[in-house]
Order: structure tokens, then C-alpha cells, then sequence
């Protein structure tokens, strides 16, 4: 279920719980050690990474789940670190990949000290958390070293979304609205982005991506067919997903990547 707080202009969406349970359930896969090894062919990461920070710098992924990117940073020359609070899979990560720093954590209270990361990836992770992130957001700052460079994602308010929510496609949001089962907010990234200028941070970049995402979401008689394009490994769906990116990654993005300086 969807509802949109006009006030903050958010949408707030209830499935299930983003507990650490369900992320070991999300996260259990027969091919796990096939998984974490892919990160290393993930070129969003590396291209944004290698942008902005040299080879051997250190970087958090806060937030890693099964860590397939703090393996990739790793593989590509950088001293890569992660945390999650899902302790099982945290657990097997040690078991399998014992040379990777990855650790069980809560974002909010991190073990590592002051100014000590030239870079921090947050891969959706603020968005999960219904009482805001400004927790999440001190740590950031205190762990970040000056200059430092801090990439954050999060499913965002696309233009599209606010073409939907100014024209009454959402349902309202109450402050009196109880559930036990919100998942997640689709953020203002405007809003995001003042918060974390008031914390010290420049944007310095912004990539909206994932219109498939984006389109099949919000379009429900849509899903069938696009459901096939994001999923499709071949020639023609890859191509498919090639003009859809290009044409409409602005408008219809599913989420949004913000980079920031800590001044």
C-alpha cells in the first residue's frame, strides 16, 4: 500500500518490516558465493567510485547486505569495509569470504573512528527507517573525513511520482495513521538534500536510474511487459532497457543517486 504525506511530501509504503529477519530472508539464495563474486562487475558502483576517489582509499558500504559490493571495491584496489544488522547473513559472509572487513552494525552507532573513511556508500538504506535518518546522518558526517565523498541511494519522488500525487493517484497520508508494517519512503530528494547540506555535506552530483522500475511500479497494467524488460537478459530486452534508461531516466527514475562532499 501506498500513501502520500503532502506535507513532506513523501509517499510511504507498508509491505513488511525492513527488520534484520527480513533481510536474512531476503538475502538467503542457493547461489550466495556466486552473488557476493558479481559485485565485482557492477559498473554503476565502480563508475561513481573511481569518479571521485583513488584506488586504496577507504570506503564503507553501511548498510553492505551480502556484501557483493564491499567485494567488488575490494577487487577493484580499494581497503573496503561493511556493516549490516542482519546477523545471519553477516554470519555467512564471515564464513565464506573471511578476507572481507565486513561486520554486524546498526548505521546509527558505528565502530569506527572519527574522520577515518575517504568515502561512504548507502545503497537504500535511509529510506527504511519511518522515524527519519538524522542518526544515520551524524554517523556519516563523523565517520567521513574532510573532503571525503559520501554516496547515497534511495527510491525517490520522481517527477512522475509528483505528476501522480498532484493529481490524486495516491491515497492520503494521516499523521494518525498506525502500522506495524511500513517498509520504506519514496523521498523528496530535494528535501534530502537540505537536510544533508545542514550537516556539512555539498551535492556535488545527482543520477536519477531504474525507469523500468520507475514506469512499472506506478502502472499497474504495465507490469506484465516491463516486469519482462527489467528482468530479460538478451540482446533485445538489454536494448529495450538501453532507450527506456536514456529516454526517460529523468522523468520516471525508480531511484536516485545523490553524491555529496563533507566540507
Amino acid at each position: 500500500m501506498k500513501l502520500y504525506d503532502k506535507k513532506n511530501k513523501r509517499i510511504l509504503m507498508f509491505e513488511e518490516r525492513a527488520t534484520p529477519h527480513h533481510w536474512d530472508a531476503h538475502w538467503d539464495t542457493d547461489n550466495f558465493i556466486e552473488k557476493v563474486k558479481a559485485g565485482k562487475n557492477n559498473r554503476f558502483i565502480k563508475k561513481f567510485t573511481t569518479k571521485f576517489l583513488n584506488p586504496g582509499a577507504k570506503i564503507l558500504e553501511g548498510g553492505c547486505g551480502i556484501g557483493q559490493n564491499v567485494y567488488g571495491l575490494q577487487q577493484w584496489g580499494y581497503q573496503a569495509y561493511g556493516v549490516d544488522f542482519a546477523k545471519k547473513t553477516i554470519e555467512k559472509i564471515n564464513r565464506n569470504f573471511p578476507e572481507l572487513k565486513i561486520s554486524i552494525a546498526d548505521v546509527k552507532k558505528l565502530n569506527f573512528p572519527n574522520n577515518f573513511f575517504d568515502g561512504y556508500w548507502s545503497l537504500g538504506v535511509i529510506e527504511h527507517f519511518q522515524n527519519g535518518y538524522d542518526e544515520i546522518l551524524k554517523e556519516m558526517k563523523r565517520v567521513i573525513k574532510s573532503q571525503g565523498y559520501l554516496f547515497v541511494t534511495f527510491p525517490y519522488m520522481s517527477p512522475f511520482r509528483r505528476l501522480r500525487a498532484n493529481l490524486g493517484m495516491y491515497k492520503s497520508f494521516e499523521n494518525t495513521y498506525k502500522a506495524d508494517n511500513f517498509y520504506q519512503f519514496l523521498l523528496d530528494d530535494r528535501r534530502v538534500t537540505k537536510d544533508f547540506e545542514k550537516y556539512g555535506f555539498k551535492l556535488i552530483s545527482k543520477y536519477p536510474y531504474n525507469p523500468v522500475k520507475g514506469i512499472k511500479s506506478e502502472i499497474n497494467f504495465l507490469k506484465p511487459v516491463l516486469q519482462k524488460v527489467y528482468d530479460g537478459k538478451n540482446i533485445f530486452t538489454k536494448g529495450v532497457r538501453f532507450l527506456i534508461s536514456l529516454l526517460l531516466s529523468k522523468f520516471a527514475g525508480h531511484c536516485i543517486l545523490l553524491v555529496f562532499q563533507k566540507l
